[in-house]
């Protein structure tokens, strides 16, 4: 089965390139693109895109607010959204994975790692190694107002303690694999507790695990 994109951003020569390699991978395919926020809002409400490879700096409506849009319409709930960013844009790391992104890529990586990248947001993993996990709880989570977009009622009581455990470690940034080496637990295990840690605090996906681990204090800031 293919995955649909949505090529979102206002240079049509980066969109331009993007198509040029989806169009390559035959498990890929470009939904449609879109030049701006809005635009993308809209286009992601009539193609039901697996994918929304979103650029931040966008007139009309930048993409950070199409992000929170997009994540929070129940009919877009299979849609999951890759930031496109530069160095220069570093600084809205935190506030895109608080809208609902699923993770970050910057428009200077090579073709290959893009590639990848789209594969595995599509597959509910969050792109977010640990260096940088922690780098950017570091220096925005504790700093910046808290603005997620995760329901009031997702609470920590919720869990299980074995629960609270997979929690701490996806906010360490361990993949499925590593948190079952860490628990002594098949990869299968793993996962599994991780989907029903997402599925108990209403989470769309592990980015806004880390998110929640962090503001809800269960990791603090420094010490993962």
């Amino acid at each position: 089965m293919s995955i649909s994109i949505l090529l979102v951003d206002d240079q049509p020569l980066i969109r331009g390139a993007v198509r040029e390699l989806v169009l390559h991978e035959p498990d890929l395919q470009v939904a449609g693109e879109a030049a701006n926020g809005r635009e993308a809002i809209d286009l992601a409400r009539r193609t039901q895109p697996d994918l929304v490879l979103m650029d931040i700096r966008m007139p009309v409506m930048d993409g950070l607010q199409a992000t929170r849009e997009i994540c929070a319409d129940p009919d877009l709930s299979g849609t999951r959204v890759l930031i496109l960013t530069t160095f220069e844009e570093e600084d809205y790391v935190a506030e895109a994975l608080r809208a609902g992104a699923s993770g970050f890529i910057g428009k200077g990586t090579e073709p290959a790692e893009l590639i990848a990248a789209i594969r595995t947001v599509h597959a509910g993993e969050a792109l977010l190694s640990p260096r940088a996990t922690r780098a950017l709880i570091d220096r925005y989570v504790k700093s910046t107002p808290r603005t997620t977009t995760l329901p009031i009622e997702a609470t920590l009581e919720v869990l299980t303690e074995r629960e609270r455990e997979v929690l701490v470690l996806v906010a360490e940034g361990l993949s499925n694999g590593e948190i079952a080496t860490a628990l002594t637990i098949s990869l299968s295990t793993a996962k599994t507790h991780v989907n029903r840690t997402m599925a108990k605090l209403l989470a769309h996906d592990r980015a806004q695990l880390v998110i929640l681990a962090y503001e809800s204090g269960l990791v603090v800031a420094g010490e993962a």
